[in-house]
């Protein structure tokens, strides 16, 4: 019983079979199949080499969410060039409740001012990329993917003295409250006051004020490879009289309200809503996926068109076969029927 049984699913199973097998005495090989096969087989490798390509590229998915750790302190990040000597200013954060941010992350290094023949290049090239951003949004995900870590390059300072360097560069980090607030480079240094802070600007000179600065760095959160900044690489050059220059960046579209200090007066507001920019990639399975598909398209594809040209080669000289057949039956019928003509004669 249990012989018969498995026979019989054996049978089924068979019965089932959606891919019968065909013998190979019953095929045949031709050179128009052969030349086809090579023609499929080449696209094949072609399309599969493009589709890796595909599968190893990624793209940008952008994503925007509630922020909701408002307690938490924002990463400000700042790399500015003063044309000041470094003991004459003072950075810091003032935001919207009146709290003093502590400076401890900035350092004063004393820099020229003007930049060397490489120093001005990157900065003509990060301008450059500046103004395509503005047309081109797209070139971003491009800058995200590259993933573009290069710095500018520093001066050098063999020929140098501290009496020459007449600018400051203030780089570093802050640590901000997620609330509206001003950074500002004023004269003097900074010191804490009941009422917020004040600078000691009394004893610099106002024949030594000179805010023309540059800004090679300006951001928020933590340092993203790839990512331009809307004041990364800006430069201004005051032309006003030195007590009153004042010169505003804006950022978010909020005014800076100077009330005629002297300084550079950056106004900030934070957004309760907050980016998140992912890199995505294909999946290996939808890429075995499409592998198939391409496998199985040209297999199918290939196979109809070479049926088709066969069919109609075959058909026309079908036809021409026809014709000769006839022409030759009726010439065959009609030496028949003279021959048969002959023999009557004849009799």
């Amino acid at each position: 019983m249990r012989r018969l049984t498995k026979k019989k699913t054996l049978t089924l199973v068979k019965e089932l079979d959606a891919f019968p097998k065909v013998p190979e005495s019953y095929v045949e090989s031709t050179a128009s199949g052969g030349t086809v096969s090579l023609i499929a087989f080449t696209f094949m490798a072609i399309l599969a080499f493009l589709e890796f390509f595909v599968y190893r590229n990624t793209w940008m998915k952008y994503e925007y969410e509630v922020d909701k750790d408002f307690s938490s302190k924002l990463r400000l990040n700042v790399d500015i060039t003063v044309a000041m000597r470094c003991q004459y200013i003072g950075a810091d954060v003032l935001d919207l409740a009146e709290t003093m941010v502590a400076s401890d992350g900035l350092k004063y290094e004393p820099v020229n001012f003007e930049l060397l023949p490489e120093q001005r290049l990157w900065h003509l090239t990060l301008l450059h990329m500046q103004e395509r951003l503005k047309v081109e949004h797209s070139l971003q995900d491009v800058l995200f993917k590259s993933a573009m870590k290069e710095v500018p390059p520093s001066q050098s300072r063999s020929e140098d003295t501290p009496n020459s360097l007449t600018a400051c560069r203030i780089h570093g980090h802050l640590f901000v409250n997620k609330v509206a607030g001003n950074f500002h480079i004023t004269v003097g240094k900074s010191i804490p006051h009941p009422r917020g802070h004040a600078h000691l600007a009394a004893l610099v000179s106002h024949d030594s004020f000179n805010f023309s600065h540059r800004i090679d760095h300006l951001s928020f959160g933590e340092a993203i490879p790839g990512l331009i900044n809307p004041l990364d690489g800006t430069e201004k050059v005051t032309t006003d009289q030195p007590h009153v220059s004042v010169l505003h960046h804006h950022l978010l579209c909020h005014r800076a309200g100077s009330h005629g200090v002297s300084g550079i007066f950056m106004k900030y507001d934070i957004s309760s809503l907050m980016v998140k920019v992912t890199e995505q990639h294909m999946p290996l399975w939808q890429f075995l996926v499409r592998l198939c598909g391409i496998v199985g398209g040209i297999f199918s594809t290939t196979g109809m068109l070479h049926g088709m040209v066969g069919f109609f080669v075959d058909a026309i000289c079908c036809r021409f076969q026809m014709g000769a057949y006839r022409r030759l039956n009726a010439s065959l019928n009609g030496d028949g029927q003279a021959l048969l003509s002959a023999e009557n004669e004849d009799q």
